[in-house]
């Protein structure tokens, strides 16, 4: 195998091909050269191969072309901040039949003196002033208005909507300015018992009433904020202090809805021999949403809560105060230091009559309907809507228009 590459190696010829071109010029023929081989004879090399023109005959000399030119070079330049710019190259072959005019600049300075400015302002002021046709066919004149200026006419704002047949001792405004008037405690209290004759029972009272004062404790809580999935870890607790009346009731219904929007309860009522039957419903429903009741003061947490809700009160019996487990309670309220929700705490005239303010300062106060006259120790008056409809007010002798909106809990300012 490698003597036959030797061979073949030894075999091997170098051709030498002449200049084509210079071959068609002498009009002469290439001859083939030849390398001798050691062992053989000189072996003939093919001819060579001439490369023809089309169109120019073999013997036949090409004729000198002329070189091409570049077209003359365009003298335009583009006026600029920086001094004038030539053309770009592509001008050369793209920039044939275009217009001159677009080489130059807009003259915004030449422009903007040609507006009158003046006699344009003073043409809108006259316009403005008077009045001027309209292009409906109807009304061929009408004032010209101003951009801040009301096109429809308003009726005036009445905000005194809520009147009661004798002064409750104080008056409350909405956010919106509206009017809402106190009552005292025997109109109040009138005012429910009608409410029951027309079908708004207590029970749908005490759930209505949970419902809002849960609303508005949750508020309190951070909302949002406080209770979502990812913060699961940091349960707010609230502790609720009730007492054996329809206030304790109210207070057990909030707790229920609180325990099921996840917020740890802890519910404060002593065993009591008798309570009202309305009670002893909550407490069923209370123990069903896995609320955790004591009736001791030392089962309370010792250290601060998020919410203490305050049902401590009664407005039928002041004399409540008087009971070991009443001051008990107080007293572990004022020394938790958190804040206090009153729901639907007592008049001021019946507090001052036992000589003594609240027994638990309050930050904020719940009353039901309509507020009653408050004293500074309930804190901020909030008003919840407990569904009474506008004719057990006038059964009463209460102009009533709803200064709720579109809420169900509204703050109230001292007017």
């Amino acid at each position: 195998m490698q003597k036959k590459i030797a061979m073949d190696i030894k075999d091997l010829k170098i051709l030498d091909i002449p200049n084509v071109r210079g071959a068609m010029n002498n009009n002469t023929e290439a001859k083939p050269s030849t390398l001798p081989a050691e062992d053989k004879g000189p072996v003939p090399m093919s001819a060579p191969i001439t490369i023809l023109r089309r169109g120019t005959p073999l013997n036949s000399k090409a004729a000198p072309q002329p070189p091409i030119q570049p077209p003359p070079r365009r003298n335009s330049t583009r006026s600029s901040s920086t001094g004038p710019l030539s053309r770009p190259k592509d001008d050369y072959c793209f920039g044939d039949g275009t217009e001159e005019s677009l080489d130059t600049d807009f003259d915004f300075e030449g422009n903007l003196a040609l507006f009158d400015k003046a006699a344009v302002f003073s043409q809108m002021e006259r316009h403005g002033n008077g009045p001027r046709q309209r292009t409906t066919p109807g009304n061929p004149s009408a004032p010209c208005y101003r951009h801040n200026e009301n096109v429809l006419e308003a009726q005036p704002v009445v905000y005194r909507r809520i009147t009661v047949p004798q002064y409750g001792g104080k008056e409350y405004c909405t956010d919106s300015g509206l009017v809402v008037p106190s009552v005292s405690y025997e109109l109040h209290k009138r005012l429910l018992r009608v409410s029951e004759e027309h079908g708004i029972s207590l029970e749908r009272r005490l759930e209505v009433t949970g419902v809002c004062a849960c609303q508005m404790a949750l508020t309190l809580l951070g909302g949002p904020n406080r209770l979502n999935p990812k913060n699961v870890h940091q349960r707010p607790t609230v502790v609720l202090l009730c007492g054996p009346h329809v206030q304790g009731a109210q207070g057990v219904s909030c707790g229920r809805h609180l325990a099921n929007h996840e917020v740890e309860v802890i519910l404060f009522l002593p065993n009591f021999v008798k309570i009202q039957e309305a009670l002893t419903h909550e407490l069923s429903l209370f123990g069903r949403a896995w609320g955790k009741q004591v009736s001791s003061i030392r089962d309370l947490p010792v250290s601060p809560v998020d919410l203490v809700i305050n049902c401590l009160d009664c407005h039928e019996n002041p004399h409540l105060r008087e009971q070991p487990w009443y001051r008990a309670a107080a007293e572990w309220a004022n020394q938790n230091r958190a804040p206090v929700l009153s729901i639907d705490p007592p008049v001021t005239g019946q507090s001052q009559a036992q000589g003594q303010g609240p027994a638990v300062e309050a930050k904020w106060s719940l009353c039901l309907g309509l507020p009653l006259a408050l004293g500074e120790g309930a804190g901020r008056v909030y008003l919840c809507d407990v569904g009474l409809p506008r004719q057990v007010f006038l059964a009463v002798g209460i102009n009533y228009l709803s200064p709720f909106g579109c809420k169900f809990v509204v703050p109230l300012h001292s007017a």
